[in-house]
C-alpha cells in the first residue's frame, strides 16, 4: 500500500469516528447536522491529529451537495471565485451549493477572506475551515459571525489505544492480514507519548511494523523497545507563535500567582521542552514577583532579575535551574498586588482629573530667581525632623487625601503598615 497507514485509517462514516464525543455523540448539533445533511457554515479547530480533516471527508461522504477542498497555503482569491462560480452552474450542479473545505484557514489574508464572505453569507459556499489556530483571533468576525464553531480536543489515551487496535485488525487498510500484537507496556507508552494525536501514534506504528525484521507470514509482537525507538521524542503541542504558547504561559504564571510551586514547575518544563525562549520566561517572572508578590516580598524581584540575568550568561540546559528558583520562589511567596493597584489607579487619576500642579514646596529652586517665585518655599527636609519623617503635604491641592498604596498586610507588608501608621503619629505629634 502506497498510501501511509494514517490516511489508509482515517474514517469514512461518523460512527467509524473516534473521540470527540462532546461535539459528535448522537443526539449532539454537529452529529444532527452530518446525519441529515443539514449542514451550516462550521469552522473546526484543534490540535494536529484530532480529526478535522477526516471530518471534512466523513461530511464529504454523507452529502448530497458537491464538494470542494481547497488549502489556504495555495489557494487565492480566483480559486474561491471558480468555485462559487461553478455552484451556481444548474448543469453541473443542481442545488446551486457547495461544500468548500479549506484546510488551515487562518492562513488566508483578509482580502481571501473578504472574497468569501459573500458567497457564505449567500449559502451558494457551505464552508468548512479547519485550524490549529484559535479561530476567533485568525479569522474575520463577519466569518465567525456566519459559523459554527467546533473545538476538537486532543484524544485520550483510551481513544489512541482504540485507533491503535483498530489498525491492527483491519485486514482492508491496517495490518490484520499480518498477525501483529503489541504490549500492553508499548501501547500504554505509544498512548501517552503520541499526547492526543492519533496520527503520531498510527505514524510510530507504522514505523514500528515497517522496521521489525521478522516473518510477516507468522506475525510479530511489538515491544516497548520496539516503540521507544520509533517514538524518540514525545510530541506536545506548543506553538510558539500560537495559542498553546498563551495558554501555556497563562497557566505559567496564575500558578505562580496562585501560590503552586509544584505546577509552577509543570508549566515551566513544558515551556522549556518545546524550546521557549528563556529569556521570555525569566521577563514573565520577573513581572509576577512585581505585580502578584510586590511588596510583601520584595526580594522576590531581586531574584527574579538576577535569575534574568543568570540565564543570558549560562544559557540552557542549566538555565532551566535558575528559572526554577527563580519560579518557586515566586510561588511561594506571600502575594500581594497592592503596587498594582496603586499604579493603575494613578495613572486612571492622572488620565482623567484635574490633578493640579506640583506644590510649590516640592519644586527646585534652581535659580535664585525661582526662589523668588516661591519655588522651595515651605519644604521640609524629613532627615532634619525626629524619626526622619517630617509633616508637610506632598499632593497637589486638589488630590489631597488621595490614597493609592494600600498594603494587604501579607508578609513583608505587615512592617510596611506598622511602619506607616508610626509615621502618621510622627507627623500628628509635630502638628
Amino acid at each position: 500500500m502506497a498510501e501511509p497507514l494514517a490516511y489508509r485509517m482515517r474514517p469514512k462514516t461518523i460512527e467509524e469516528f473516534c473521540g470527540q464525543k462532546h461535539i459528535l455523540a448522537p443526539g449532539k448539533l454537529l452529529y444532527r447536522m452530518i446525519k441529515a445533511d443539514r449542514l451550516a457554515s462550521v469552522i473546526f479547530f484543534g490540535p494536529p491529529g484530532t480529526g478535522k480533516t477526516t471530518l471534512a471527508r466523513i461530511i464529504a461522504n454523507a452529502t448530497d451537495v458537491g464538494f470542494e477542498k481547497l488549502n489556504a497555503v495555495t489557494a487565492g482569491v480566483a480559486d474561491i471565485k471558480r468555485i462559487a462560480a461553478d455552484s451556481q452552474n444548474t448543469m453541473l450542479n443542481p442545488s446551486g451549493r457547495v461544500v468548500l473545505f479549506i484546510d488551515e484557514i487562518h492562513r488566508f489574508n483578509k482580502a481571501q477572506q473578504d472574497a468569501l464572505l459573500p458567497f457564505v453569507e449567500s449559502g451558494s459556499i457551505i464552508l468548512i475551515g479547519a485550524t490549529t489556530e484559535n479561530p476567533f483571533f485568525e479569522v474575520n468576525k463577519a466569518l465567525i459571525s456566519r459559523s459554527t464553531v467546533f473545538q476538537l480536543n486532543p484524544l485520550t489515551n483510551d481513544d489512541i489505544k482504540d485507533i491503535v487496535y483498530r489498525a491492527l485488525d483491519d485486514k482492508e487498510n491496517g495490518y490484520g492480514d499480518l498477525n501483529i500484537t503489541i504490549d500492553e507496556n508499548a501501547l500504554e507508552f505509544l498512548a501517552e507519548t503520541a499526547a492526543g494525536d492519533a496520527r503520531a501514534a498510527l505514524n510510530a506504528l507504522e514505523l514500528a511494523v515497517i522496521s521489525s525484521e521478522a516473518d510477516m507470514l507468522n506475525g510479530f509482537n511489538i515491544t516497548l523497545d520496539i516503540m521507544s525507538e520509533c517514538v524518540q521524542k514525545k510530541s506536545i503541542r506548543f506553538d510558539k507563535d500560537g495559542e498553546a504558547h498563551y495558554d501555556n504561559i497563562s497557566a505559567f504564571i496564575k500558578s505562580m500567582r496562585g501560590s503552586n510551586p509544584d505546577a509552577a514547575v509543570f508549566y515551566l518544563a513544558r515551556a522549556l521542552y518545546a524550546g521557549e525562549d528563556i529569556n521570555f520566561l525569566a521577563r514573565r517572572i520577573m513581572i509576577c514577583a512585581s505585580e502578584d508578590v510586590g511588596t510583601a516580598n520584595p526580594t522576590a524581584l531581586i531574584v527574579a532579575s538576577a535569575a534574568a540575568d543568570a540565564v543570558r550568561m549560562i544559557g540552557m540546559p542549566e538555565a532551566r535551574i535558575i528559572l526554577a528558583h527563580a519560579a518557586i520562589t515566586v510561588a511561594t511567596s506571600p502575594k500581594s498586588n497592592a503596587c498594582y493597584n496603586a499604579i493603575n489607579t494613578a495613572l486612571y487619576d492622572v488620565e482623567h482629573k484635574n490633578t493640579g500642579e506640583v506644590p510649590m514646596q516640592l519644586r527646585n529652586a534652581e535659580t535664585s530667581g525661582m526662589a523668588d517665585l516661591g519655588y522651595g518655599d515651605g519644604y521640609k527636609y524629613a532627615h532634619d525632623y525626629p524619626g526622619h519623617v517630617a509633616d508637610m503635604e506632598f499632593f497637589p491641592d486638589s488630590m489631597k487625601g488621595t490614597k493609592y498604596y494600600s498594603p494587604c498586610g501579607n508578609g513583608a507588608e505587615n512592617k510596611i503598615i506598622e511602619y506607616l501608621k508610626w509615621a502618621e503619629e510622627m507627623k500628628m505629634s509635630k502638628k
